[in-house]
């Protein structure tokens, strides 16, 4: 369980001093008014889009297998939309970290479905809230913390600075944080009648995983992992939809929970988990993190990448 994350007198070390530079225009930019912001983000996204030729090819090739029914120029258009939400995210990072209350109260637009998390929590359980990789996802969760504080289930950063600032960033709306490994750690969590935020949609490799469809992708390598903590009989297993309108507003809405969920079926399960993240993925697509290798991991090993050029 991570409460705080204390300053070191190392961070100031010549090691870090381009991360500093770095949160210090993190920081400045996030005094502007947020359509300011939002702009250049969007004009950081077209560099990305430019320059970034990995991870725009990457991006390209998730886009075309998931719809391979959308035109072939609709494709190239969500990718660059794709891109400009990906600049985007980088100044709602400082959005989330550092604004003030009376600032994401302007920004929060709607939440619906929170009698869900009252429900649940009146039975005495608590709440795994699956989330897709949306690219605000650290704003989603700070409007989120102004109706019902809930937990991080994360990955801590390599870098000890940015370990910090990320920690510090995301406490202002997390009660607290747990660390990726510490699986005890959540199942306690949900007995104490938490709402965990857990992310099932990358892929993770041949470890616990069913290949099961994920859009057009009939064989898409899906954690089991879910289902070792939905399986606790001191939660229930609900998903959150999540995408920032064209006026900067955030809207968020709790889906109910999966009934009969897990059935001890996985791979029923893991299927009827990824079609919960298409539910969240279809509010906004252009919203989504496609710049992972989602389709990495194939049934024969012997298959080539589809991210190979």
């Amino acid at each position: 369980m991570v409460t705080s994350s204390p300053f070191k007198a190392s961070f100031l070390g010549p090691r870090y001093w381009l991360t500093w530079i770095g949160v210090f225009f993190l920081y400045l930019i996030s005094w502007l008014p947020q359509k300011i912001q939002l702009s250049l983000g969007k004009l950081l996204g077209r560099l990305v889009h430019k320059f970034m030729k990995r991870r725009r090819h990457i991006a390209e090739v998730n886009i075309k297998l998931c719809f391979p029914d959308m035109s072939e120029a609709d494709q190239q258009q969500l990718v660059l939309k794709n891109m400009e939400n990906t600049g985007i995210a980088m100044v709602e990072t400082g959005m989330a970290w550092w604004w003030p209350q009376w600032r994401v109260n302007k920004a929060y637009g709607s939440i619906k479905g929170l009698e869900h998390f009252e429900r649940v929590q009146a039975q005495g359980k608590g709440v795994l809230l699956l989330v897709p990789h949306i690219l605000h996802l650290e704003m989603a969760s700070r409007i989120m913390g102004t109706k019902c504080q809930g937990l991080g289930f994360y990955r801590p950063h390599n870098n000890a600075l940015m370990e910090y600032f990320t920690t510090n960033g995301r406490l202002r709306s997390n009660e607290y944080l747990i660390g990726r490994k510490d699986v005890k750690g959540l199942l306690k969590s949900l007995k104490n009648k938490k709402v965990c935020y857990y992310l099932p949609d990358q892929d993770y490799g041949r470890n616990r995983c069913e290949f099961v469809p994920f859009y057009a992708v009939p064989d898409t390598a899906t954690t089991t992992g879910t289902l070792m903590f939905a399986a606790s009989k001191h939660c229930e297993t609900m998903s959150l939809i999540s995408r920032r309108d064209e006026q900067g507003k955030y809207h968020l809405e709790i889906v109910p929970e999966l009934e009969n969920f897990p059935s001890g079926d996985d791979r029923a399960d893991v299927i009827r988990v990824n079609q919960r993240v298409e539910q969240s993925i279809n509010a906004a697509p252009e919203q989504y993190m496609w710049l992972h290798r989602r389709f990495k991991t194939r049934p024969d090993k012997n298959t080539p990448s589809f991210y190979k050029k």
